[in-house]
């Protein structure tokens, strides 16, 4: 990821100086503004003309806002006047957090998270009144159309690339609707679209298919070249080169039929299924495996329902 070095406050937000829309009626809170995606989603709200409140609990994190010249906030203050709460923070604390912020947030305010585990989990405190969405980022698309360096380094998303977004809010009212779209195409611009769905849904796309099967699967990639380099012997260079365009082939042909693979092809991927894919691969897909996968990564015993 390309980072500005300058010392305005401005110029070392993302986007490379692009004004990010946002309505300036609509004021947001970023509980952990200071964190990881706390800090991607502050650099984005800073270029908006929206009334911002971030919020930090540690003496470093609060030391970096001031260096970027950002006022830091008291929490309770921040989702008392807050129309927008983000809870950048992490998702085994999530659950202390929203108990902390909720009842103390307006009527007709927004609570928003950017992960569903401990929204699908039970975890979050609901207050009548306080309404829930969730907004996770789909990141840069292999697939996408990159045109200038800064695109091509931005892997991530929310500085330069467009990417899209997949979020849940499961309230009938249109307007909190309304609302959370922009907030989220603000906070992960450039955004293509949004897309809604329950928050089941979400957390099946994130864990289960994001992470159980596609990370899980990435990295076993870099596993089995590392073998091939470490362990069978062969030149790296000759590994990279070879596997590296592979990859992109073997993703392009599977997920967008560009290219037919070779008959000889396929049985060689039959083999390989036979040997490292588990024949029952589909149960991490069952309601319980869910809850087991969500448990572990919200550090409980298990969910409670």
């Amino acid at each position: 990821m390309t980072e500005n070095t300058t010392t305005d406050s401005k110029s070392l937000t993302p986007l490379y100086g692009k004004q990010v829309e946002l309505d300036p009626s609509i004021s947001v809170a970023v509980a952990g503004a200071a964190g990881k995606m706390g800090t991607r989603v502050s650099n984005n709200l800073n270029l908006t003309d929206a009334p911002v409140y971030y919020v930090e609990a540690s003496e470093p994190g609060r030391e970096r806002l001031a260096d970027l010249g950002r006022e830091v906030t008291d929490l309770d203050e921040a989702a008392r006047n807050a129309d927008v709460v983000i809870l950048a923070v992490p998702d085994v604390v999530l659950g202390k957090v929203s108990a902390q912020v909720v009842p103390l947030m307006k009527d007709g305010s927004l609570l928003l998270t950017l992960d569903p585990a401990a929204a699908y989990a039970g975890l979050l405190t609901e207050r009548t009144g306080v309404h829930q969405a969730c907004a996770h980022p789909a990141h840069p698309s292999i697939f996408l159309e990159r045109t200038t360096p800064e695109e091509w380094a931005d892997t991530f998303g929310g500085i330069a690339a467009p990417q899209e977004v997949v979020a849940a809010y499961e309230g009938g009212d249109e307007s909190v609707r309304e609302r959370a779209t922009k907030v989220i195409r603000a906070i992960y611009a450039p955004v293509i679209d949004v897309h809604w769905v329950t928050v089941k849904q979400l957390a099946q796309l994130e864990p289960t298919l994001v992470e159980t099967t596609g990370c899980m699967i990435g990295q076993f990639l870099k596993d089995s070249m590392d073998h091939a380099i470490n362990e069978v012997g062969i030149p790296e260079k000759a590994v990279q080169a070879l596997f590296y365009g592979h990859i992109f082939i073997a993703l392009t042909n599977a997920l967008r039929g560009s290219n037919p693979f070779s008959d000889a092809c396929l049985r060689a991927m039959d083999f390989g299924r036979e040997h490292i894919i588990s024949p029952d691969w589909k149960s991490v897909w069952d309601d319980a495996e869910l809850d087991v996968v969500l448990a572990k990564m919200l550090d409980l015993d298990k969910i409670e329902r």
